[in-house]
């Protein structure tokens, strides 16, 4: 196992705050979760899982349970209750030795129309956080709002920064003297210290963590929790943040990778939410996308899970409820350039795709989720991978 902790796997580190920012903070501010222990939670996680690990491994919130519990709006005591369930039931797969049958019974097609599926998925979404049109930026009607500036008359800051942070990532994305993610980030922060709110110096402090910090869950919040957050998001945590995820480190790092299996996984992300429900964090995966963005930008050992973790642990303890104002410096259209990078590495996963039938199924998997969800477009891809294996019909 290597832990080293040099320019690359720093920038690999920030490969993807892209995905990990806007949901966190979307989360802390509309369903009123404790700032201070989302980031505390995302850094042990960070941390624990890249000394298991040994190698780079992601962490990222559970998209189905944010974006859904977002756009509802949902109490803070459902999402924790959520946190709980998933933890539970992924704890269970794990330790059941039932990961081991499903890996068996998943095709490689599967795995691969995931990984393209959710390439494309991070890429759109970045080019939205250039475009302004996330559904962060028009609730707030603002390109960039959390900047107190956000646009020049007509001509929208997003617009700009995220050309300058496009341009800087194609220059530098194979540069090892300036890995380009720090340079992008670095550019991200500077625009937000010059064109932000500000963040409060005074709250400089101590802050130890509170434990249930939003107090337990009632027994509705619980059954809430379980139907419409904890069971839609298992699919696609099963084939994303698993099946996906283990075949991508296996692809990376080899036999490095050896301890990257699905029931580690499971266990993995099992104690991590529990632990989130504890500390009164967000629902957290090992997603395949936030991998493929880590390794895009540089980062190649747990050293990068241990800096981006302690980083964020540090700032957690330091700052408590203000540790926000600081990830909302960084522009969401600085983000939305790592996105479109990372997607773009995640998607090409397919490449390795030669079968006409086998292409169909991922482009239909693609068609799918860009129309639905990701979860149908993976069970409507084992379905037609089954039918066109017995050749029911052809193409």
């Amino acid at each position: 196992m290597k832990y080293s902790i040099n320019r690359h796997e720093i920038a690999g580190s920030l490969g993807d705050l892209g995905v990990l920012l806007p949901i966190a903070v979307s989360m802390v501010l509309v369903n009123h979760l404790p700032p201070a222990g989302v980031f505390l939670a995302i850094g042990l996680y960070y941390i624990f899982s890249g000394m298991y690990f040994g190698v780079t491994t992601p962490v990222q919130p559970m998209k189905v349970i944010g974006s859904y519990g977002v756009a509802m709006a949902l109490s803070a005591d459902v999402i924790q209750a959520s946190s709980l369930w998933i933890g539970v039931l992924l704890l269970a797969i794990g330790l059941s030795g039932a990961m081991k049958q499903i890996t068996r019974f998943v095709p490689k097609v599967i795995v691969r129309g995931v990984q393209l599926a959710t390439g494309v998925l991070l890429m759109a979404q970045g080019v939205r956080f250039i475009l302004g049109t996330s559904s962060t930026q028009l609730q707030h009607k603002l390109s960039e709002p959390f900047l107190a500036v956000s646009s020049l008359g007509i001509l929208q800051l997003s617009w700009i920064f995220g050309l300058i942070a496009v341009v800087l990532t194609l220059f530098l994305i194979n540069n090892r003297r300036f890995p380009a993610a720090t340079v992008v980030v670095g550019f991200g922060f500077l625009m937000g210290i010059l064109l932000g709110n500000g963040v409060s110096m005074d709250a400089l402090g101590f802050y130890f963590p509170d434990l249930f910090p939003t107090g337990w869950p009632s027994w509705v919040s619980f059954s809430t929790a379980l139907f419409v957050l904890a069971l839609p998001q298992l699919p696609m945590t099963l084939g994303n943040a698993v099946l996906a995820n283990e075949d991508l480190a296996r692809e990376y790092f080899g036999d490095g990778a050896s301890r990257t299996t699905g029931k580690a996984l499971c266990i993995s992300m099992g104690l991590a939410n529990i632990g989130s429900f504890v500390l009164g964090g967000i629902p957290m995966c090992h997603g395949a996308g936030g991998l493929a963005a880590h390794y895009r930008f540089g980062a190649r050992t747990a050293g990068s899970n241990v800096f981006i973790g302690g980083l964020f642990v540090i700032v957690s303890l330091l700052f408590g409820p203000e540790v926000l104002a600081i990830a909302q410096l960084i522009p969401m259209s600085v983000l939305g350039a790592l996105l479109i990078f990372a997607g773009a590495q995640l998607a090409m996963t397919v490449r390795d795709i030669t079968d006409k039938k086998e292409y169909f199924v991922c482009m239909a998997m693609l068609g799918i989720t860009l129309a639905s969800n990701l979860a149908l477009g993976y069970l409507v891809g084992m379905g037609l991978d089954y039918l066109l294996k017995r050749d029911m019909f052809d193409i």
